[in-house]
């Protein structure tokens, strides 16, 4: 229970601290740095796509996001859980990848059960759109 809190402190603190300098003396534009650690933008904006989802366990320095199974009231009979990759410490389209599970209970015994591979897709471009809004915000 500790270890999630720790971790996910961690990866707010990646995100408001040292993460960023001035480029030279040139009063450039602000520029976001994570060497050897997840983008803290991919990683907050994973945390936020998926905040429906109960955190099982989290890397920031690896980059995976691990959301334990979750039914909702509107789909009692099925469940969902969902493994976010980020997969660079840039703000990159590639730079994150999904993987969704989902079961149906089916007499009583949770059986696995296809996912449309467009979800996983939807929910990168999600994450990368709230990457890009977090990242704007702090720029701007």
């Amino acid at each position: 229970m500790i270890k999630p809190i720790l971790t996910a402190a961690f990866a707010g603190l990646l995100l408001v601290s040292g993460c960023q300098s001035r480029g030279g003396n040139s009063g450039g534009p602000l520029v976001v740095q994570s060497v050897g650690a997840a983008n803290p933008f991919l990683w907050r904006a994973a945390l936020d796509t998926f905040e429906a989802l109960p955190v099982q366990s989290t890397d920031p320095i690896g980059g995976i996001i691990s959301y334990d199974w979750k039914s909702f009231a509107d789909a009692p009979e099925e469940r969902v859980k969902a493994t976010v990759f980020i997969l660079d410490s840039r703000l990159r389209a590639d730079g994150v990848k999904v993987t969704v599970y989902r079961q149906v209970n089916t007499e009583g015994q949770w059986t696995d059960a296809t996912v449309d591979p467009e979800t996983a897709i939807q929910l990168e471009n999600k994450i990368l759109e709230r990457a890009r809004l977090l990242r704007t915000s702090q720029i701007g």
